[in-house]
């Protein structure tokens, strides 16, 4: 009896050390993962409006917002015909208005979550002045096939985006012409059309913010 008890608390001090050990080890790495994080999206925040020295979080009605996107996009995609691959199907994550080192205005910087991709999903930030032209995206996440789908990464695709104002933007498999329109990735439409939808969902989403949701 006397070697159960002796054996039980062996373990279970061995136990106590190893969970007080991971406590302390995830909680330093936590710190690590959430300055990394932060580092990143500053560095995405540039990537899109360069000149943003500083910026404010803005705070909208989800709810009313997701709304008015779903609904205009539904609107835009039927008056012109267009059939896309997945329905639209994406988030705001939020929103900040960046200003320069004079504290100016220099637009919307809208991180969307857009829930088509061929890995489930992909999130980006969106610059976004307030007439609607667009500045620039970035990628935070995206897990597509390499060599297909993670082009979407490469200028020669989401710099076709840069300084365009547009109501609505719609990709092409092949011969855009049109400013509105983006040349897909060859073999990765998928992957495309969540990128184009999720640069909708940030064009409207600014729309709102501006006077589209009053």
């Amino acid at each position: 009896m006397n070697k159960i008890i002796k054996n039980t608390l062996i373990l279970f001090a061995i136990t106590l050390v190893a969970g007080f050990g991971l406590g302390f080890v995830y909680n330093v790495t936590s710190d690590a993962r959430a300055k990394q994080e932060e580092k990143t999206k500053l560095e995405a925040y540039k990537s899109v409006m360069n000149q943003m020295e500083s910026f404010d979080e803005v705070v909208i009605d989800s709810t009313k917002a997701a709304d008015y996107i779903k609904n205009l996009v539904k609107k835009n995609e039927s008056a012109n015909n267009i059939s896309t691959i997945k329905a639209f199907n994406a988030d705001i994550d939020n929103v900040i208005l960046a200003k320069d080192s004079s504290e100016n205005e220099l637009g919307y910087i809208v991180t969307v979550t857009d829930n088509e991709a061929y890995d489930g999903s992909l999130q980006m930030t969106v610059g976004v002045k307030k007439d609607g032209t667009v500045t620039g995206i970035s990628f935070l996440s995206l897990s597509e096939t390499p060599g297909l789908g993670m082009k979407a990464k490469d200028d020669s695709f989401k710099n076709q985006f840069n300084n365009k104002n547009a109501e609505f933007f719609e990709y092409k498999k092949s011969g855009a012409t049109a400013d509105n329109e983006i040349n897909a990735i060859s073999s990765a439409t998928i992957t495309s059309n969540a990128v184009t939808h999720g640069v909708n969902a940030a064009v409207y989403c600014v729309k709102y913010i501006v006077g589209g949701g009053k």
